[in-house]
């Protein structure tokens, strides 16, 4: 699950509230897709300024529907929730920081 950015257009008053945090003129839009790479759930229509986080939380108060035992894998962005596996705060996760690792300890379990 994650957030995505399209640029848009609209009035000069539309475009006051949908500039994201790097100044383009946005609609955030909310996809949730399968191991497949199914879209299972879409929420468009945001301004750019509003957050993974927002988003999440009105899907869940509206549509969005999480099976019991079932979760969505999300980034930083999102809340701490029931529903979601987030990253660990304060832990790097950074695929070049493994490529540089010494690998040639193998724990024996």
């Amino acid at each position: 699950m994650d957030g995505t950015h399209f640029i848009s257009s609209g009035t000069a008053e539309e475009r006051a509230i949908a500039r994201d945090r790097k100044g383009l003129v946005t609609q955030n839009c909310l996809a949730a897709c399968d191991f497949d790479h199914n879209f299972t759930y879409i929420s468009t229509g945001w301004e750019g300024s509003v957050s993974d986080s927002t988003m999440y939380i009105d899907s869940r108060t509206t549509d969005l529907k999480v099976q019991p035992g079932k979760y969505y894998l999300a980034d930083a962005g999102f809340p701490l929730a029931s529903a979601l596996l987030t990253p660990y705060r304060g832990v790097r996760y950074h695929l070049a920081e493994w490529g540089r690792a010494d690998l040639r300890y193998v724990a024996n379990f």
